[in-house]
């Protein structure tokens, strides 16, 4: 294993762009799966397929352009600087990223109406992400070094991938119907007696 994290090491010094967008996308591209797992219905591997292509057609070259923009504009890990790449990543890069999905993945499945889904659930979408990226952001540029900057977005976009993957296809957009399909999921499953 440890051998596997030199390689890994090495290959994103001298290749940083194609080991963070593969390592993005693969994590993003996860995030679907597991949506559907918990979901409980058969693996539709077409659909992670698309996930996969958004991710990296756009979402994982976007964040590493978008990573290095930033700390090009905003240098340093001061307090401020810190605050300053947190509030434009929140202010530019989310609306940025969130459009890109919904509207990604409507091309993709062949919808008559691309903007549907975005213009339904972009929002609540929105303000979902502002409880829980600004954390996520605030740990990145204070101690991350940004050669692996997506690549740390891209973990914790492995859970954002999962509610997101779940909102495209059935959510709201919005937290509580994600959490409240979790917890209905548990009580049927409480309520159902094991079979034998």
């Amino acid at each position: 294993m440890a051998r596997w994290w030199r390689a890994l090491a090495r290959a994103a010094g001298r290749y940083p762009w194609p080991t963070n967008v593969l390592l993005y996308a693969a994590l993003f591209s996860a995030g679907d799966a597991l949506q559907q797992r918990l979901r409980g219905g058969p693996a539709d591997w077409r659909q992670t397929r698309r996930v996969a292509t958004v991710a990296v057609a756009f979402h994982a070259n976007f964040n590493y352009v978008w990573q290095r923009l930033l700390e090009r504009a905003l240098p340093g890990r001061t307090p401020r600087a810190i605050l300053a790449k947190v509030l434009c990543d929140q202010a530019v890069g989310a609306p940025v990223a969130v459009s890109a999905f919904y509207t990604g993945m409507s091309i993709l499945q062949g919808k008559d109406d691309i903007f549907l889904d975005l213009k339904q659930k972009f929002w609540n979408t929105y303000k979902s992400g502002l409880m829980y990226w600004p954390f996520v952001q605030l740990t990145n540029f204070s101690l991350v070094p940004i050669q692996w900057r997506t690549a740390y977005t891209g973990l914790y976009g492995f859970l954002w991938a999962t509610f997101l993957c779940y909102s495209q296809q059935s959510g709201d957009g919005t937290l509580t119907s994600a959490f409240a399909f979790l917890h209905l999921k548990e009580a049927n499953a409480v309520e159902r007696p094991p079979e034998k």
